[in-house]
């Protein structure tokens, strides 16, 4: 989940490399450094173990020889090793001559570690990826041209890398990948590797993304090979960056910009799908083969997004559904016929990644719902979805949920029409509360700024919060759940609200939160009665007369009416809001929580 940037350019290095980590932040922030190689022949490397801002000091205060235009650059969430300069990346080979940042898992580090420690070598940290510095310059000792002592290195790894290595004595930078993301791309500025299109977008038009076992050198032309043997380049890919889809507009941070970009996120991807609902072309143009039933594979926010959509098709077309923790889905039987949904707001995910890796889909079909249509959950599928939610820099997700869920429901509807298991009368239903979706958020938004704040003054001081809902509402309080615990650092548990009086109740005690989403669903009023016999503190996320009165605007009356097979979506904005709020009361960095990254590229 560690960022990382390379550039060769005709200008100075430095101020690429770290304008490319600010955006790259969010994949990790234990730890940040640069590695440049000077006018004299070496490489300085920088790093701390703060953030960005605290590097780019360190950086400006250099006074040895001038930095021109080539480095790497690397921001790091911890996963071997404590948060230290020690082991902060870039790292070093014994000579100093290589700099190399790496993103992913070195499975057998630890026998490779001996065995060139038995050679002599000396490491200077705790974690994986120093080995394969050392890897690298043993390959020089026998071979001096490091593309081919990184392919060499790299045959020797065993789990996942996005690694680039520079060479200060010669100013070479040669990359490789491996089950971990990695962009390449060539313009008259320069040529650049990163992460994310978003670090690097501002300097090119196109981008190309690596493939498992391609290793390419970053010179004025792209020389690649895979395996020692050169290669086809990989697909080229437009860059649709703006220097506008990354800053906060005015918004004191990201989450705040990207909770009120919803309506419009949603606005985007009704537009784009909902005329090709009705007539099931939607799905038509995926060209998958029937399916008799579906299971829905994900993580976190997007697995809550997955069993949103998995609702509408079993509720809306009684097609059986199952939903799949990734991490833990690796052993699961695919029966025939199974259609598989894949969410991954990155695409890289690598519990998704690997459980895909792992499941014998033969007589299945797998259809990627994700942010990144480049993304390797992309080229795995046999169909991708595209969110188009824009960039997202916040760690906890919203408008990536909400662009999820839209899109995978209007999936959904149109595959219902397609295989003639809904009626056209009921589709153009759904289909006009798919259009309403903006204003239903944009109403959300603007309640829940007006009601929210006093609610959270009274429960600042509460060490725990419980999320109830019915029916889609269970859905909805696990994300609001998980935001809350994401941001706030405060337990929040989620249940099924009839669930109450068989354990979950014996945690309200007078004064506790008690988050309500009402979906609907008559029965939810005898739980709450059992809350508020208890002393609870309830907040009712409903229609008219609810504490935070969000669901429902336009929308006809009664339980099952419209969207509630599927939502009610709106509700989701009072609690990304109320996480938020209760977080920042409490001091916390919500664009950046402790211990968290926002694409979990390992596992």
């Amino acid at each position: 989940m560690c960022g990382i940037v390379a550039a060769r350019t005709t200008e100075p290095v430095a101020p690429i490399l770290l304008g490319a980590l600010k955006l790259l932040e969010y994949r990790g922030y234990d730890s940040a450094g640069v590695s440049i190689r000077t006018s004299g022949g070496d490489s300085a490397t920088t790093r701390t173990i703060d953030r960005v801002e605290s590097l780019e000091a360190r950086v400006g205060a250099w006074s040895g020889a001038e930095l021109p235009g080539t480095g790497i650059g690397h921001t790091r969430w911890a996963t071997h090793g404590a948060v230290t300069e020690q082991n902060a990346h870039p790292h070093q080979d014994c000579s100093g001559r290589l700099s190399l940042v790496h993103n992913g898992i070195i499975e057998n580090a630890g026998a490779l570690r001996r065995e060139l420690e038995e050679q002599g070598h000396v490491f200077a940290s705790e974690v994986d990826s120093e080995v394969i510095g050392h890897l690298v310059e043993e390959g020089l000792r026998h071979d001096d041209d490091l593309a081919r002592a990184v392919t060499a290195a790299v045959g020797r790894l065993e789990g996942s890398w996005a690694v680039v290595v520079l060479d200060g004595q010669t100013d070479r930078l040669v990359a490789a990948a491996h089950r971990s993301p990695l962009l390449v791309a060539r313009s008259a500025r320069g040529v650049f590797a990163a992460s994310d299109i978003n670090a690097i977008g501002e300097w090119v038009e196109h981008f190309q993304a690596m493939r498992d076992g391609d290793v390419v050198e970053l010179a004025d032309e792209l020389r690649w090979s895979r395996g020692g043997l050169a290669s086809e380049e990989p697909p080229m890919a437009d860059s649709v960056w703006t220097g506008a889809s990354i800053g906060v507009d005015g918004h004191p941070d990201f989450m705040s910009k990207e909770i009120a970009e919803q309506p419009d996120v949603a606005a985007r991807i009704v537009d784009r799908l909902a005329p090709h609902v009705l007539d099931g072309s939607l799905w038509a143009d995926l060209a998958l083969p029937h399916f008799d039933r579906v299971t829905v594979l994900g993580c976190g926010t997007s697995l809550n997004a997955g069993r949103m959509i998995g609702g509408a098709l079993s509720s809306l077309g009684r097609v059986p559904v199952r939903t799949l923790v990734a991490s833990e889905a690796a052993d699961a039987v695919m029966e025939p016929r199974t259609l598989v949904l894949a969410l991954s707001q990155s695409g890289e995910t690598a519990d998704l990644l690997n459980a895909i890796e792992h499941l014998d889909l033969t007589r299945s079909s797998l259809v990627a719902i994700t942010n990144n249509e480049h993304s390797t959950l992309a080229r795995r599928a046999d169909s991708v979805l595209t969110c188009d939610a824009g960039p997202e820099i916040g760690v906890a997700a919203t408008k990536t949920f909400v662009a999820q869920v839209i899109t995978g429901v209007a999936a959904a509807l149109s595959a219902l029409v397609a295989s003639e298991r809904m009626l056209r009368s009921d589709a153009v239903r759904h289909s006009d509360e798919l259009r309403l979706m903006p204003e239903l958020l944009a109403h959300a938004i603007a309640v829940s700024h007006e009601v929210l704040p006093a609610i959270v003054a009274d429960v600042l001081d509460e060490p725990g919060f419980l999320f109830l809902g019915q029916g889609t509402g269970v859905v909805l309080a696990a994300e609001g759940a998980l935001k809350l615990k994401e941001l706030s650092y405060r337990w929040a548990e989620h249940q099924p609200a009839g669930e109450l009086k068989h354990g979950p109740l014996a945690l309200v005690d007078r004064g506790t939160p008690v988050l309500v989403i009402d979906s609907g669903d008559p029965r939810i009023d005898r739980s709450i009665a059992e809350v508020d016999a208890r002393g609870g503190r309830i907040v009712r996320i409903g229609g008219p007369g609810s504490t935070v009165p969000v669901v429902g605007l336009g929308r006809p009356a009664g339980p099952m009416a419209g969207a509630r097979r599927w939502g009610p979506l709106e509700a989701v904005v009072p609690l990304q809001i109320f996480a938020r709020d209760l977080a920042l009361a409490l001091g916390r960095d919500v664009d950046k929580p402790r211990n968290l990254a926002k694409s979990v590229t390992v596992e």
